[in-house]
């Protein structure tokens, strides 16, 4: 699998723990829209698309299943936010 685009929208909220939300191609040929970039207690972190259960719970939509694709996911979109923040 190689991810093959990152775009990086960037919310203007003052105060927001959203700082922004990105999309990423993999393959050229699937996109995932809506994963969110978050300023949390302990640092940036992304959080994948997810929806709100009628228990109140938010499940993720889509997920990668294993660690080293999930780093891989958070460095691309990490790297794209960085250069998209510094402009």
């Amino acid at each position: 699998m190689k991810i093959t685009d990152v775009r990086v929208r960037l919310v203007t909220k003052e105060e927001a723990k959203l700082l922004a939300v990105a999309s990423i191609t993999i393959d050229d040929c699937f996109v995932v829209h809506d994963i969110k970039i978050i300023n949390g207690k302990d640092g940036l972190f992304i959080s994948m698309p997810s929806r709100k259960t009628p228990e109140g719970e938010y499940k993720d939509i889509v997920h990668p299943i294993n660690t080293e694709t999930r780093e891989m996911i958070k460095q691309a979109v990490m790297t794209a936010y960085n250069n998209t923040s510094a402009e």
